[in-house]
């Protein structure tokens, strides 16, 4: 049996990159339910289809409070619990502050912060009811600053406030919260760099590669397991070795 048998889990963001890669990694550890949330309605359904009927495909804009409310009324009509949230739904929308619009900072906060505090709230209710619950977080090395992302920088730094202080407030009902800092991770979005702008990036890494989203699953795995059972408030950055600085 896996390290996560007989569990239910909701993977935010999950058709995808880093959070197909978990709902993969969730059902080699013997995952009894997986709900991914996703805005691509298309993707999610053809990552459920293919990884099977474990997994349920379910709409959501985590930015939209009815539409997150709604999603976990279908989970829990499909599910008889939530053990494991795992949070790593979001966008970018780069620019530098001085051309930054309103409309693309409220749109990365909204998604990538305010989406997670949004589902956070739809299980921590039940978690605290059965004295059991797994959450994590996907913050992001950019969350120590990164020109052009003051947005996400801001969002990503947020989760980590977020992710202490619930962590925190629920460590006495069981429930760790914690969350991952993934760095230049090998997803969808690299695609649009250029090879030279991605070249110096390797080289800045000490590991002088960029990460797989399966190496990101395997640690929010971890974190989602019992085998972590006394890791709640933490941030575990996987970004190759790079110096994380303040």
């Amino acid at each position: 049996m896996g390290n996560l048998a007989g569990r239910y889990a909701v993977v935010t963001g999950g058709a995808k990159g880093i959070g197909r890669k978990v709902a993969e990694r969730f059902l080699r550890d013997g995952c009894a339910g997986i709900a991914i949330l996703d805005y691509d309605r298309e993707t999610a359904e053809k990552t459920s289809a293919e990884l099977g009927s474990l997994v349920i495909p379910v709409h959501c804009d985590v930015s939209s409070k009815e539409m997150v409310e709604k999603a976990f009324q279908t989970v829990y009509e499909k599910f008889p619990r939530v053990d494991i949230l795992v949070n790593n739904a979001g966008l970018t929308r780069d620019a530098m502050l001085h051309k930054m619009s309103l409309e693309q900072w409220l749109t990365v906060i909204n998604a990538d912060l305010t989406g997670i505090f949004l589902c956070m709230q739809q299980v921590v209710k039940a978690m605290r009811e059965q004295c059991y619950g797994k959450i994590v977080n996907v913050s992001s090395t950019s969350a120590y600053g990164n020109p052009g992302q003051a947005n996400y920088s801001a969002a990503k730094a947020g989760i980590l406030g977020l992710t202490a202080t619930t962590a925190k407030e629920l460590g006495r009902r069981n429930i760790t919260v914690n969350a991952v800092a993934p760095g230049f991770i090998d997803t969808d979005i690299i695609k649009t760099v250029p090879p030279e702008t991605l070249e110096q990036w390797k080289q800045n890494i000490p590991m002088q590669r960029l990460g797989r989203p399966e190496e990101i699953a395997d640690v929010i795995a971890f974190l989602s397991s019992d085998q972590s059972s006394y890791v709640t408030g933490c941030c575990i950055p996987c970004c190759g070795g790079g110096i994380i600085e303040f």
